[in-house]
């Protein structure tokens, strides 16, 4: 009698068998709205506003705008995210709702740790050196003072700011916008974090700096951190994220990998 080899089941891999993912981030129905204000009517528009404020009076041609509607998803930990939508879909007002800049109307937003939000305009003082920015930034994210130290010729190196001058001693307000944006990011990275947001931060620079960018993000990915990335660069979004969420018009419309959302909204806006 003859035995038959034995063959190894194919049945799915069990969920207990699968590596855990850790979510970071979980949007629950999440509605958002802001007021826009219209014209302003009368002199002196602080002393009206605050006068409107004690009467409670509503500003004149006030109107809400229901930025986000209904959105749900949840991130996990060592993703990198894009968000991808028109002008005006809610990308950025979901962004500053995820570091809780933003109340949420309804629904709710879960987070792990602290999120970091980097947009172009992020405070720094356009008064004070790039020097003292860096400083001062630094310990605004939470390091110490011997963090930011030992970290300080990276960060400006980082950047490139000083390639062609010695431009981190001169007030932020003699930089460019991108030499600006540039030293943002670099000193945002120049920490882990649980969940960093950036808003159109890369879009501005050169090509190597944005290189550096995308390595620096695969970097915080690696040291299990989930990376937010909202920019009008499809590329950009295909070649740092692997997953991308679509919003229109403050609705969610597509979610999953980056370049088949890309596709997907490119074939949008040429129908457009």
């Amino acid at each position: 009698m003859t035995t038959s080899p034995t063959r190894t089941p194919t049945t799915p891999t069990s969920a207990a068998s699968r590596p855990e993912r850790t979510p970071t981030v979980v949007a629950d129905g999440v509605h958002i709205t802001y007021t826009v204000n219209g014209a302003r009517t009368g002199r002196g528009g602080a002393t009206a506003a605050l006068n409107r404020i004690f009467t409670r009076r509503a500003t004149p041609g006030a109107r809400k705008v229901h930025a986000v509607k209904g959105v749900s998803f949840a991130a996990y930990r060592g993703e990198a995210i894009g968000l991808i939508g028109s002008n005006g879909s809610g990308k950025s007002t979901l962004l500053k709702a995820v570091a809780g800049l933003l109340p949420v109307d309804q629904g709710r937003i879960y987070t792990r740790g602290q999120p970091s939000l980097l947009g172009v305009n992020a405070a720094l003082m356009n008064d004070l050196t790039g020097e003292r920015n860096v400083i001062l930034g630094g310990l605004a994210m939470g390091m110490t003072r011997a963090e930011v130290d030992a970290r300080y010729d990276d960060i400006v190196d980082f950047s490139g700011i000083n390639e062609k001058g010695d431009f981190i001693s001169l007030p932020m307000r003699t930089y460019s916008s991108g030499m600006g944006a540039r030293l943002r990011f670099s000193i945002a990275a120049a920490k882990s974090h649980d969940v960093l947001l950036i808003d159109e931060a890369l879009s501005t620079g050169d090509a190597r700096f944005r290189r550096r960018s995308q390595e620096r993000i695969n970097e915080l990915r690696a040291e299990a951190g989930t990376v937010f990335l909202v920019s009008h660069s499809n590329s950009t979004i295909t070649q740092t994220c692997d997953r991308a969420l679509w919003l229109e018009a403050g609705t969610l419309r597509m979610d999953g990998p980056a370049k088949e959302v890309v596709a997907a909204y490119e074939a949008f806006t040429k129908k457009g």
